[in-house]
């Protein structure tokens, strides 16, 4: 059954209406899929117009990537149809999809590195003769960027091109499509502040050419800012579809969890613990110098700064994988020298990556694995043989604790949501019981039922005494979840605030190394623009005035 407030969506005279002297370039009619006893999609209807910005939201599992698969010819729908230019087509496979004029790109662009741009740019291409003629090949490459008002070298390999160029390459080989429909999932979340206001022009350049654009994105300022018209789903339903200024933040959030969401980040006060960990003049060459902080149990204590400024490094030094070369850690009042994760993990100290995909989590290994791995010498025999019903016993607790959705904890992790995915990383690290967690981004790329459920979830750890570091580009999360929040610029601390004095202002006066009108710490950095919860405008001024 549908939910009640569906009525919200648009009727098909409404979204005709939207461009009445078009008809749209793709309807998707009716869509419904299953697999298994989970109903992905459930009677999705869309219609995508020519030079069109279309947002696409929901929280990780509502079944945006479904739909995705089913318009790029990876997965076919139980029911309903797509029709282009109101003739219905079936796509059998990706190629049909890019013989369509449809194509995506990703989160993390699909380029080979070995390959030249121009190779990369037409390595889809299956007409261009059995000789190649490269001389043509890269004028042509060279062409469709200059039509995107881009630079690049086409004659270099593209291991060599930062995230937002290997995007913009991405985008190239859709031109070279002939791409009609591009679908954009979550281009943005590796960005840059600078890169999304590249990768924006790029978008309304397609949009001015009448590509009609499929934009999903867990950041809401973005959408905000790009969307000409904005879907929701919730559950595998389509909650709504209304013109952007027909809606807010607020009532999206509301359709995403089918409830209100008044204050996403919340952090109950507790009196703190005894000292567990200080660090005193800590430093590691060329990285990080001088750095002075205590962390109590029970606290929460944040680390915010301008990307680069050197948070993640002293992270991955207290948990020994780049260890500090200089100053003092004391652990219960002892010192320690912290030269490699085993040793951190014997101290009681763990640390969550930002990056899961490529770093935290093993993507083949099912979710049990992955939650024993650190802690694996625990579940193995006298005789090497692992303990597989302890194992388990293990991962459906954190299952059940963290709400990981999943029908069997030997589920594939890299088939969960990235939400799911976040909660087996923290269940691994939880596993090892330890008595100082890093957390290191740790909302980065989830949509915010997630988050809301990731920010009680360090409340809880926090009651019950563990001591928390927090690194976050999220300047809303850092200051509402952080006991105290100390702020980085350029490998040097520059100021420590408690929660009654951190203010946004404070915190980016003292992230930018500009003179503020309250004491600070050391002052200096330079870098990328913080991701803060308000809109990209105000990032593009903090770089200005970086």
């Amino acid at each position: 059954m549908r939910p009640t407030n569906v009525t919200r969506q648009l009727s098909t005279l409404d979204l005709k209406d939207y461009k009445m002297d078009i008809n749209p370039v793709l309807q998707i009619k009716h869509i419904s899929k299953r697999f298994d006893t989970t109903q992905a999609l459930d009677d999705v209807s869309l219609n995508l117009f020519p030079g069109e910005i279309h947002a696409l939201l929901g929280e990780n599992g509502a079944g945006k990537s479904t739909l995705i698969k089913i318009m790029t010819g990876i997965y076919s729908p139980d029911e309903g149809e797509l029709s282009l230019d109101g003739k219905p087509i079936h796509l059998a496979n990706s190629v049909e999809a890019q013989a369509y004029g449809i194509a995506a790109i990703y989160q993390e662009p699909m380029v080979f590195p070995d390959l030249t741009v121009a190779e990369n740019i037409f390595i889809t291409h299956r007409n261009r003769g059995w000789v190649m003629n490269w001389s043509q090949l890269n004028r042509d490459a060279d062409a469709i960027l200059a039509k995107l008002g881009v630079k690049l070298d086409v004659r270099m390999q593209a291991r060599g091109l930062t995230l937002a160029a290997q995007q913009t390459v991405e985008i190239a080989k859709a031109i070279s499509l002939k791409v009609r429909i591009l679908i954009m999932d979550e281009p943005t979340a590796s960005l840059s502040a600078h890169e999304v206001r590249q990768l924006f022009k790029l978008v309304y350049s397609l949009r001015d050419q009448g590509v009609s654009i499929l934009f999903i994105s867990h950041r809401m300022e973005e959408v905000f800012e790009i969307a000409d018209r904005v879907t929701v789903f919730r559950d595998g339903k389509q909650i709504s579809t209304l013109p952007r200024s027909q809606v807010t933040q607020e009532s999206c959030i509301q359709d995403m969890v089918g409830r209100k969401v008044e204050e996403f980040f919340v952090k109950n006060s507790a009196p703190r613990g005894e000292l567990l960990l200080s660090a005193h003049n800590l430093g590691r060459a060329g990285v990080f110098t001088g750095l002075n902080f205590e962390v109590y149990r029970g606290e929460v204590l944040g680390f915010a700064g301008l990307v680069g400024s050197g948070r993640t490094d002293v992270g991955l030094a207290l948990f020994g994988v780049e260890p500090a070369d200089s100053g003092e850690i004391r652990v219960n009042g002892k010192a320690e020298k912290v030269h490699s994760p085993e040793q951190a993990l014997h101290l009681g100290i763990a640390y969550m990556t930002e990056d899961r995909r490529q770093i935290g989590l093993t993507m083949t290994m099912s979710i049990t694995s992955n939650i024993s791995l650190p802690m694996l010498r625990q579940y193995l025999t006298p005789f090497g043989m692992v303990k597989r019903a302890e194992e388990t016993a293990t991962a459906n607790h954190f299952r059940e604790r963290l709400a990981i959705r999943t029908t069997t904890v030997e589920q594939q992790v890299g088939r969960l949501s990235g939400g799911n995915q976040q909660k087996v990383m923290l269940s691994k690290w939880l596993n090892a019981r330890p008595q100082l967690l890093i957390l290191d981004e740790p909302t980065r790329g989830i949509d915010v039922g997630a988050k809301a459920e990731v920010h009680q979830l360090i409340n809880e750890l926090a009651a019950q005494g563990l001591s928390i570091i927090l690194i976050s580009s999220d300047m809303p999360e850092v200051i509402a979840m952080s006991d105290r929040i100390l702020v980085m610029r350029e490998g040097k601390q520059m100021g420590l605030f408690t929660r009654a004095e951190a203010t946004q202002e404070k915190i980016l006066t003292s992230a930018m190394g500009a003179t503020p009108p309250f004491p600070a710490q050391n002052r200096d950095n330079e870098g990328e623009a913080m991701v803060p919860g308000s809109s990209r405008a105000k990032e593009s001024e903090m770089e200005k005035s970086a």
